[in-house]
């Protein structure tokens, strides 16, 4: 039975809500991978060893109900444990054919860890999976049905050739771990992610409608904003390649479709923050591009759409309202107090790591003088 634009929408929408419960600053991760499989582009990761990436995508392929294959690259993993072995019996017959049961070539989420690391004979395959789904190697020829892939890296490479594969990634997120004041919501989430307790899940059927709504959405409208914008990129010395330029609007026509829009507009061009290939070039066109992201706004994708609007500002205000409440809560019992005091420095060492004082906004400067106030006070009670 086929699945109305609006149900689709619904169920892929309550899937990532469930997919992102417990993964504390990982919510827009799991968001861009829908955005990524929706608009048929493959998602890069960037940040530390142990910040949940791997996490976050196997539990969004879980909610969008798709096979899934994961792995980890090293400089030394063969191409078959990728794409799978040769086929002996076709070998015996004059055929190199790949078994791909299992394998990259038959999943339709994939995410592949170190992905800088593979071998030019792995990457040169990839190349072909990613741009075309076609899985070439010997003998085999096959269409993959490949949504996403996500890979993921402690690092950009410098290397040109390098850069040049990582490209074929349109959309990018820099993670960082869990900042000190949500040291509770990452131990509270994690251990809630030992629960049984079966999360909403959505179907390719679903994932494909909204897809195909995508891909006939009229970006007419909005493409002299879109316009706009990559001129105010460029001024800012933000140049983005032509082709990047060009898919670019099939994020922002996802965008769209995953917010129940069948006709993309100003509200639906956040992505373009995604498709910035460095964190600091995304960090300035947040800035250069604040006017017409003021007007982002997406219920399904809620956590994408504003770190990519209003970043360091998102950022500022989630900082006050920690600090806030922390003031507002000073315990009265001795011992709970040196817990409470971290919790105070965590917030202090946010701000202050997170911002330059000339550069610190408002929300955060009478913050910033109140904690230090307080700080003292404690420092001057303990020595006396």
């Amino acid at each position: 039975m086929s699945v109305s634009f609006e149900v689709a929408v619904a169920e892929v929408r309550d899937a990532l809500t469930d997919a992102s419960r417990g993964l504390v600053e990982r919510e827009a991760m799991v968001e861009l991978v829908a955005l990524s499989a929706v608009a048929g582009e493959h998602l890069l990761v960037v940040g530390p060893p142990g910040t949940a990436k791997s996490e976050a995508v196997r539990r969004t392929a879980r909610g969008l109900g798709g096979s899934y294959f994961e792995y980890l690259l090293g400089r030394f993993t063969e191409p078959s444990e990728i794409f799978g072995p040769v086929d002996l019996r076709k070998l015996r017959e004059g055929l190199v054919e790949t078994e791909t049961a299992g394998m990259l070539p038959e999943a339709e989420v994939a995410f592949l860890d170190e992905v800088f690391l593979g071998s030019t004979a792995i990457l040169n395959t990839l190349l072909g999976l990613l741009n075309e789904r076609t899985f070439r190697r010997g003998h085999t020829r096959m269409q993959c049905p490949l949504r996403v892939c996500v890979g993921a890296s402690n690092a950009l490479p410098e290397d040109d050739a390098l850069a040049a594969f990582a490209d074929r990634f349109l959309a990018r997120i820099f993670v960082e771990p869990v900042p000190d004041p949500r040291l509770e919501e990452l131990l509270e989430g994690g251990a809630s992610l030992w629960a049984d307790a079966a999360p909403r899940v959505a179907s390719l059927a679903s994932l494909d409608v909204v897809a195909q709504a995508a891909r006939r959405a009229d970006l007419g409208p909005v493409r002299p904003h879109l316009a706009q914008a990559l001129r105010t990129l460029r001024a800012a010395g933000i140049a983005l390649s032509d082709r990047r330029a060009v898919k670019v609007q099939r994020l922002v026509a996802a965008a769209a479709a995953l917010a129940g829009r069948t006709t993309p507009g100003v509200a639906d061009l956040w992505p373009l923050v995604y498709a910035v290939p460095t964190k600091e070039a995304q960090a300035l066109a947040r800035d250069v591009l604040r006017d017409v992201l003021s007007a982002s706004e997406n219920l399904a994708l809620p956590a994408a759409a504003l770190e990519a609007s209003a970043g360091p500002l998102a950022r500022a205000q989630r900082i006050a309202q920690a600090g806030h409440v922390l003031l507002e809560s000073r315990p009265v019992d001795v011992d709970a107090v040196a817990a409470w005091r971290l919790k105070l420095e965590g917030v202090a060492r946010e701000m202050d790591a997170g911002f330059a004082p000339e550069a610190l906004p408002e929300t955060l400067r009478a913050l910033r003088s109140a904690v230090a106030v307080v700080l003292e006070e404690e420092a001057s009670t303990r020595a006396a």
